[in-house]
């Protein structure tokens, strides 16, 4: 009878010859493998540092048409917007100065003047101000001498206010001209104090056009109100003047971002023009002739996204 001493044995002599054919075959194994990998490792380096080399000759090429279109921009605009005016809305904290600056400029050397600049908060078309602002824009925040307000939601009651003290109806509108100045300041004033917008600049007055700058999307849990009121916002600028772009950065066409949601509704893009690379020289110069375009009733939506025109057309 074959006795426990000799299973353990055995046992013993199968796990050694194991370890030994593992010993065995990783010596045998560890150059082989060791030169293949570090050939890997070698060919990696070199794809990645001709990447960088190309990334640093397409930058270098991107920084040159973007030097040119600035360059070029005063002279492209010139006279586009002669006497007219606009009003500048900011209307995400994530609009970089050096876009305000650059358009601003961009509109003078079109001929046109700038009335003011207001900047909306995060608290604008939140659900939480509802109350608030409807019970202000509805009663004393209302100017007088201005129509009631029509029954609506508070968003749509705010974006009426505002388009009505912050735009100069068409003179073939067979409205009312602008309200006094005296009148846009107190609303502003009177919103301000609600938290859900502020005053870049001293003085605020009517415009004939008006641009709302966007970036990014929103993502928080009140993300939908908030770009529901800017919609309506835009679209009642517009209505209310002689026309109104809505301008931000690539990352605006996506789900969540502004002009993914002015595109999407048809009877929005039918009358508001989008821009959609504001944040480069060139999207400014477009979102100059794209106001150009709405003072004689062309619309379209502008940039690099899908199913954009590179500029507005020409005059």
């Amino acid at each position: 009878m074959i006795d426990f001493r000799y299973h353990l044995v055995s046992l013993i002599a199968v796990f050694l010859a194991v370890a030994l054919g593992i010993v065995i075959g990783t010596t045998q194994l560890n150059g082989p493998v060791l030169t293949n990998l570090q050939g890997q490792v070698s060919a990696l380096q070199t794809d990645k540092r001709a990447l960088e080399d190309q990334s640093r000759e397409l930058q270098a090429q991107l920084d040159d048409v973007g030097s040119f279109d600035e360059a070029v921009g005063p002279a492209l605009v010139e006279g586009s917007l002669s006497g007219r005016s606009v009003v500048l809305v900011v209307g995400s904290e994530d609009v970089a100065p050096d876009v305000l600056e650059g358009l601003t400029a961009l509109l003078g050397s079109a001929g046109a003047t700038v009335t003011g600049t207001i900047r909306l908060t995060p608290g604008y078309g939140d659900p939480a101000n509802d109350a608030a602002v409807e019970a202000y824009v509805s009663g004393p925040g209302r100017p007088a001498g201005l129509d009631p307000a029509d029954a609506g939601d508070p968003a749509g009651l705010a974006a009426d206010l505002l388009a009505e003290v912050l735009m100069v109806p068409p003179a073939d509108a067979g409205t009312a001209g602008p309200v006094p100045a005296s009148a846009t300041s107190s609303v502003l004033a009177g919103l301000e104090e609600l938290g859900v917008l502020s005053r870049d600049t001293s003085s605020v007055t009517p415009a004939d056009h008006a641009v709302l700058l966007t970036a990014g999307v929103l993502t928080d849990e009140n993300a939908l109100p908030r770009t529901e009121a800017l919609v309506q916002l835009v679209t009642a600028l517009d209505r209310r003047g002689s026309g109104a772009v809505a301008a931000g950065d690539p990352t605006t066409v996506d789900d969540g971002g502004l002009l993914r949601a002015l595109r999407a509704d048809t009877s929005v893009s039918a009358v508001v023009s989008t821009v959609d690379n504001v944040t480069v020289p060139a999207g400014r110069i477009s979102t100059v002739l794209a106001l150009a375009a709405e003072s004689r009733g062309t619309t379209g939506a502008y940039g690099s996204g899908e199913d954009t025109q590179p500029v507005p057309p020409a005059s």
